[in-house]
């Protein structure tokens, strides 16, 4: 996996991976505004979004991002979706449905959004057909982003160099081995660097588009399309990908794994290392050097790791900001704040606010 230890990725802090989308537009003072009305303004020219398909393309990587823009179109959004391939005609995906494009060169003028989706085969060969027509479209494009492993393509094409990146899991290490000058992130679903964007495996497609829409239209417009397609609106771009145990590797020793698992059942008690040393019956520093060799990072770390999840649950569930940050143990207020801040890039107020608006929007479609 492509968290556990061995892994040579650089991680960057939650903070600069999860960037507001909204510094978009103080960088280019020319893009869409957030919290425009849901009508396009008559004689506007719309936003172009183009999705770059090829042969054995993964068939949802493609049409999640497609559904997002095209849903927020019929819901007025100024968005006009293109499906495209370097040669055009049809595409057979790696599901083995044939889906019709029209040529790379068939685009005239500007585009505002590149999508490259990814196939199961990227990460072995970016076959080199792909990468002048992606390096002509982000050429055109106001911005550029990538599904899944499709950052492979992105990176074959020089795209993002000296970069921070997200991928599947599965890949990022391999990403990070065959292109060393790119700061890979295998755990966050989605990162912003730039004006270029890339995303985790698959499903992560839709939180990217999600956001993307939010960024231009606004957060309004963004639940309209969440709601109709019943999803809930975007997790943020810093949450994992994956539970915190299940991106563990097992240790084999035996007093280490009797930690681990009472630390992820009970996150609230005392999991201080004095109080883990005197349970696994080892000294301090070598409890520190068997959590950092065998799981990868400190025992604070994990602890702290564990309690964010439960504090994410607990605040998903409904809790209160001051009941999560007591329940989970990490204690006040503040320091729930510092740690949401650190690894996710939102305060708990807004994680909360976020999830209970995806909530409240789904009760009401089955009203």
């Amino acid at each position: 996996m492509a968290t556990r230890r061995g892994r040579r990725t650089s991680v960057a802090p939650a903070q600069e991976r999860q960037t507001s989308l909204a510094a978009d537009r103080e960088r280019h003072p020319s893009a869409p505004t957030s919290g425009e009305s849901h009508a396009p303004a008559p004689g506007r020219r719309p936003r172009t979004v183009a999705v770059l398909a090829y042969e054995g393309v993964r068939l949802l990587d493609v049409t999640a991002p497609l559904e997002v823009f095209s849903t927020a179109a019929t819901l007025g959004a100024r968005y006009a979706v293109r499906l495209l391939s370097p040669q055009g005609g049809p595409v057979t995906t790696s599901a083995g449905t044939q889906l019709l494009t029209d040529a790379v060169g068939s685009v005239e003028g500007r585009l505002h959004t590149l999508l490259v989706p990814g196939s199961p085969g990227l990460p072995d060969r970016v076959p080199p057909e792909l990468l002048d027509p992606i390096r002509t479209l982000h050429t055109a494009s106001w911005r550029t982003a990538s599904i899944c492993t499709g950052a492979f393509a992105l990176a074959e094409a020089g795209l993002l160099r000296g970069r921070r990146a997200a991928t599947h899991w599965r890949y990022a290490t391999a990403l990070a081995r065959r292109h060393p000058d790119i700061t890979v992130d295998g755990d966050a679903l989605f990162v912003r660097d730039g004006r270029t964007y890339t995303s985790a495996g698959v499903s992560a497609g839709l939180d990217l588009a999600l956001a993307l829409v939010e960024a231009d239209e606004g957060p309004e417009l963004a639940r309209e399309v969440a709601r109709d397609l019943v999803v809930f609106l975007q997790r943020p771009g810093g949450q994992s990908q994956f539970s915190v145990a299940s991106r563990t590797p097992p240790p084999r020793h035996d007093a280490l794994a009797a930690l681990l698992a009472s630390i992820a059942a009970n996150p609230a008690a005392d999991h201080s290392l004095p109080a883990l040393a005197r349970r696994a019956g080892l000294s301090a520093r070598h409890l520190t050097r068997l959590f950092t060799d065998r799981i990868g990072r400190t025992p604070a770390a994990h602890v702290e790791a564990i309690r964010l999840e439960a504090a994410q649950h607990l605040l998903d569930t409904g809790e209160s900001v001051t009941s999560a940050a007591q329940l989970s143990g990490l204690g006040s207020d503040e320091t729930l704040r510092r740690v949401f801040l650190r690894h996710l890039g939102v305060t708990p107020s807004a994680y909360r606010a976020r999830f209970r608006t995806a909530v409240q929007t789904g009760k009401e479609a089955h009203v």
